[in-house]
């Protein structure tokens, strides 16, 4: 698929069905995870990849927008492994976590997965959930998995800004 088609046609799928991503598929999805660039190439995401039904029991009982996705992803990262910007006001754990996530779902969709991006959901409940170590922060979760036959994108996914609305050219 085009890297265009990919970016045009993706979209937040709140319906799967049942069948289950593959486990080859799963890892070249979370190879171009891997990929992605990070601060200083500190690479500093951990993922979680919840398919048991008591792992899903946990993401289901900190968000109702699992949608039935047999496969969610949890990204996270060390806050202690960041690069600290000068100033020190920001470090680069959530933007790097989030060009990983980014990633991900892209490639999902060029390996004909469905996702959507969840941040609806209380990712301390979820760490505490979860018995993750006190460094790892969560940023958001992924469901993958095959749309259901009835799904589609919600009716004001193709409602875009002109890039000229976004955009100064200075």
């Amino acid at each position: 698929m085009e890297f265009r088609e990919v970016v045009r046609d993706r979209y937040s799928c709140k319906k799967f069905s049942d069948r289950k991503v593959d486990r080859e598929t799963l890892r070249a999805i979370l190879k171009a995870g891997s990929l992605a660039p990070t601060a200083r190439n500190l690479q500093e995401q951990h993922i979680y990849v919840m398919e048991s039904e008591a792992s899903l029991a946990k993401i289901d009982a900190v968000t109702h927008c699992r949608y039935g996705a047999p496969t969610v992803l949890v990204v996270a990262f060390d806050k202690d492994n960041v690069y600290t910007y000068p100033g020190g006001k920001r470090d680069s754990g959530i933007e790097d976590a989030t060009i990983v996530a980014t990633h991900m779902i892209l490639s999902a969709y060029n390996e004909g997965v469905d996702g959507c991006w969840v941040n609806n959901f209380d990712p301390d409940q979820l760490k505490a959930d979860m018995g993750l170590p006190e460094n790892e922060e969560i940023l958001m979760l992924m469901d993958l998995g095959y749309a259901a036959e009835d799904a589609g994108p919600l009716p004001n996914h193709s409602n875009r800004k002109t890039v000229d609305d976004t955009v100064t050219w200075l």
